[in-house]
């Protein structure tokens, strides 16, 4: 097993596992919910088990964590959030700044799991 670290965060909706998770209300506190957007405040991405509103989840947040794909990636592929807290490739627009979570370790689908090397960070698209 390689070595991650993990925190525990309370959540405010349900979130399932292997999702990218992102503060709820950054200005205001640490709880966690899903990622909806690819400029979401990203903490990293969720343990198998997931967890229901009020409760604690796992959250990995530095080194190779499991993620599952919301559409195809190739290996060393740059990771943002979909609408669901989904991994997909991040690309930003032409202007426009896109956070990341990661970079792909392997190649996958959509509804893949695979595994990911949590590096959190920007990309920016020049105008």
């Amino acid at each position: 097993m390689i070595p991650t670290l993990t925190r525990s965060y309370a959540v405010t909706a349900a979130l399932a596992g292997f999702r990218i998770a992102a503060f709820a209300a950054p200005a205001t506190d640490r709880a966690a919910t899903v990622a909806t957007a690819n400029d979401d405040p990203f903490i990293g991405v969720t343990a198998s088990l997931g967890a229901t509103a009020g409760e604690m989840v796992d959250i990995y947040v530095a080194g190779f964590a499991p993620v599952q794909l919301g559409g195809p990636v190739s290996a060393g592929d740059p990771l943002t959030s979909d609408a669901t807290g989904n991994a997909v490739l991040a690309t930003p627009a032409v202007g426009t700044t896109v956070r990341i979570i990661g970079f792909a370790d392997e190649a996958g689908v959509s509804g893949d799991i695979v595994d990911a090397l949590l590096a959190p960070g920007v990309l920016h698209e020049p105008a």
